[in-house]
């Protein structure tokens, strides 16, 4: 380990390269995008787990670890790489057990002044209109037979059954639908799971947020007022994913790949974590097609979610949603792979990008970006912890030259969830959030703990990074005032 740090050199300020021979096995140099002290706060797994990517079969240019990384399961989080589809891989470990987690943004036309009054009122019925916590069903309940639906269609599903509005899917990454999503490929154990689990927002650090966008915090004012951005506004931010199906869909995969990837493709890895088959085998179609579906249900949890928010607002204030102005920015996913087109050696190639708690940063141009954004590049969503700030940015043509339209997802954890409940008092952080202005409603005292904004690192310095970096372009800063919390 100790020799992997001091391979570690200095490609730019906020760019640090692991070359091949740093470790056994690796067929590309690892770069991490984060400023010195990120870098060294980085948990030293970090290091050891991109360079164990940079050995997997097909991996083009870099294994990449973003600014918030930290470790996790295979890929650190905050972990991107792109495979060659004919000679590459596919592995669950690159993509997340909570597939497709993300970010939403809704407008508001209403500023601080109006929802103040009433921020107590509002949380609490939201808290009740979005359930949340382990466990939690919403509202929205299907047979397996119409949740194979749900899975196939995502987005759509929704409006067919009066859960949001057309221009809602025009707003949502991939439009709302991963096409060649295919139930026969899950398991009736992942349906089950599933099931209840649309317009919930789970657990961990999945929340729902009310925020407002103080004027000094507006960096690009043309482009904060085309994106319906102005001062003292309120927004709603939330944060959720494919729940326990998506858990069950990776879980399954990766039993699958297991068995297999050695006895009948041959292929030995460093980590059993990194579990994988390749991309073009049955098994890796198969949970390619899988995992689509649990991306679609993510889609759908966050459309029913925004269908519930809308209802919410309407009723606390008294008026319809769309006189209320709550309309949606945009939806960013987090954990996915997904089939783009990307210059590699000077040549248009699709490959298959594996986004593990990175999120997709294209720059102005792209014809996956809706018409309304494509001038201006597409809207990256940046959640920072409960008491400190997010970010709306947006993507940009160097992120797709240098990192594969990539960037970071969050602040990233500092500290594990049990040492967290170790050190603060969820009653207590709930009392001082409120004295600071932050009225919080959760499922659980040591839910809260967990999510102190210490167990965190600092977002500020993130989005720095990946400003200077030039990898996404920050917009504006949002500040918390309002916070339900599973």
């Amino acid at each position: 380990m100790v020799s992997l740090l001091e391979s570690v050199t200095k490609v730019s300020d906020v760019v640090w390269e692991i070359p091949p021979t740093a470790k056994q096995g690796m067929r590309v140099p690892a770069r991490i995008y984060a400023s010195e002290k990120l870098l060294k706060d980085m948990d030293i797994q970090v290091i050891d787990q991109i360079t164990n990517v940079a050995t997997l079969p097909g991996i083009i240019n870099y294994a990449y670890v973003m600014p918030d990384g930290h470790s996790g399961y295979g890929f650190p989080i905050g972990g991107v790489a792109a495979m060659d589809t004919e000679t590459g891989v596919i592995s669950p470990g690159g993509i997340g057990f909570d597939v497709n987690c993300g970010m939403r943004l809704v407008l508001t036309n209403l500023s601080q002044d109006d929802v103040q009054p009433r921020l107590k009122e509002l949380v609490d019925l939201l808290f009740e209109k979005v359930p949340a916590g382990v466990g939690s069903t919403g509202f929205a309940k299907l047979s397996p037979a119409e949740f194979r639906d749900a899975v196939e269609t995502g987005g759509k599903w929704c409006l067919e059954h009066g859960y949001g509005w057309e221009e809602d899917l025009e707003r949502t990454e991939e439009f709302g639908l991963m096409k060649g999503a295919d139930s026969s490929k899950i398991s009736e154990r992942s349906v089950q799971r599933g099931l209840n689990q649309i317009g919930t927002l789970g657990s961990g650090n999945h929340y729902l947020e009310i925020q407002v966008v103080r004027p000094e915090y507006i960096f690009d004012q043309d482009a904060a007022k085309e994106l319906g951005i102005f001062p003292n506004q309120v927004v709603v931010m939330f944060h959720c994913g494919s729940r326990g199906f998506g858990h069950q869909v990776a879980t399954d995969y990766l039993q699958l790949f297991l068995n297999v990837m050695e006895r009948k493709y041959g292929i030995k890895i460093l980590d059993r974590e990194l579990a994988c088959a390749p991309f073009n085998s049955p098994e890796g179609q198969n949970y390619f097609a899988g995992m689509k579906c649990a991306i679609n249900m993510s889609f759908a949890n966050r459309q029913v979610i925004v269908h519930r928010i809308r209802e919410a607002f309407s009723k606390v204030f008294h008026q319809d949603a769309e006189k209320l102005g709550l309309r949606m920015v945009y939806d960013v996913a987090h954990n996915t792979a997904k089939l783009e087109r990307h210059v590699v050696d000077g040549t248009s190639k699709e490959v298959l990008v594996h986004r593990k708690g990175a999120t997709r940063a294209f720059g102005p141009g792209r014809e996956e970006i809706p018409a309304i954004y494509r001038e201006l590049g597409q809207p990256v969503i940046i959640g920072g912890s409960m008491e400190t700030g997010s970010y709306l940015l947006v993507g940009t043509k160097k992120a797709e030259l240098e990192v594969f339209g990539s960037t970071a997802h969050g602040s990233g954890r500092t500290m594990s969830r049990t040492k967290a409940k170790q050190i603060f008092r969820g009653e207590k952080l709930q009392q001082d959030m409120l004295r600071r202005g932050i009225y919080v409603k959760s499922v659980s005292y040591a839910g809260l703990a967990e999510e102190a904004g210490p167990a965190y690192k600092d977002i500020d310095e993130v989005i720095e990074a990946i400003n200077i970096a030039g990898i996404s372009r920050k917009i504006v800063r949002f500040i918390p005032i309002g916070n339900v919390k599973g």
